[in-house]
């Protein structure tokens, strides 16, 4: 055998080794890199998806069967009347309220299959675009501040009382899911026929807000309602509580049907402030 045989059986050996070595590596972080993301993600994807159905199995019914639900928020969309008849929300703990995002523009509502109200509605109406799930509440992350601000999560607001008696609720709901470690929130305008409207789409002008808070704790519940006037005021927020049957009546809506009926009517013909101010 001559050298240059000798040679290119070696250099042919060479490359054969590298060449295994570099795919076995390949192969052995492939098997293992996948792996783990993929159990990162499943844990991540799971914990989110539980704590999703457990959320939203407190949510109302819809007279309109047209609901919009977003990662941290679900409305339900009355086209009649070109606003949320509610949106439900978890107001969380302070943790995340710290964050100082820059707002976006209002624009219209992708998931609103009917078409949510323009912005320009309410140019030069005399009303603020009024929040319903307060952009305030959702600043644990950029998403989900920036989607408060679809159309669809507005309603006309006169500017006295959404700076406020209507920021004092909101507020105080904040207080209270600090205290109790979050709580779930139900808001709308009380909507009906003969509403003024603004607009060349005539989005209609609640006469009354409410809120409807629900706490969960091991089983136990706490619930409360308010009904506030569409019009500033300096009275204290527990004049404006009303037995929760009230403003189902006035709605038309059923605000946490999955709840045991005992337990849920006896929940909404309380009205006691005090069981949340203790």
């Amino acid at each position: 055998m001559n050298k240059k045989t000798v040679l290119y059986a070696l250099l042919s050996v060479i490359v054969a080794i590298a060449y295994f070595l570099k795919n076995n590596k390949k192969e052995v972080s492939s098997n293992k890199l996948p792996a783990e993301i993929s159990s990162t993600e499943t844990k991540k994807d799971t914990a989110g998806l539980e704590t999703r159905i457990v959320k939203d199995k407190y949510l109302p019914t819809s007279t309109t069967n047209q609901l919009v639900m977003r990662q941290n928020f679900t409305l339900s969309y009355h086209e009649k009347y070109e606003q949320a008849e509610w949106v439900f929300y978890e107001a969380k703990a302070s943790g995340g309220r710290s964050s100082d995002f820059k707002r976006p523009f209002f624009i219209q509502d992708p998931l609103v299959k009917t078409g949510s109200a323009d912005w320009k509605n309410y140019r030069n109406s005399g009303y603020d675009k009024g929040h319903l799930c307060p952009a305030g509440d959702m600043k644990f992350s950029k998403q989900a501040f920036d989607d408060t601000f679809y159309t669809s999560n507005i309603s006309p607001q006169k500017k006295d009382f959404n700076s406020g008696v209507w920021n004092r609720l909101e507020q105080k709901i904040r207080y209270w899911a600090d205290k109790y470690d979050g709580i779930y929130v139900v808001t709308g305008g009380v909507l009906s026929d003969g509403l003024k409207t603004i607009g060349h789409e005539e989005v209609a002008v609640p006469k009354y807000f409410y809120k409807v808070l629900l706490d969960v704790d091991k089983g136990q519940y706490r619930m409360i309602g308010f009904l506030v006037p569409h019009e500033n005021s300096q009275k204290p927020l527990y004049e404006f509580v009303v037995p929760v049957d009230e403003i189902e009546r006035m709605t038309g809506i059923d605000f946490f049907p999955v709840l045991p009926d005992a337990i849920e009517n006896k929940l909404e013909k309380s009205s006691d402030y005090k069981a949340w101010s203790f």
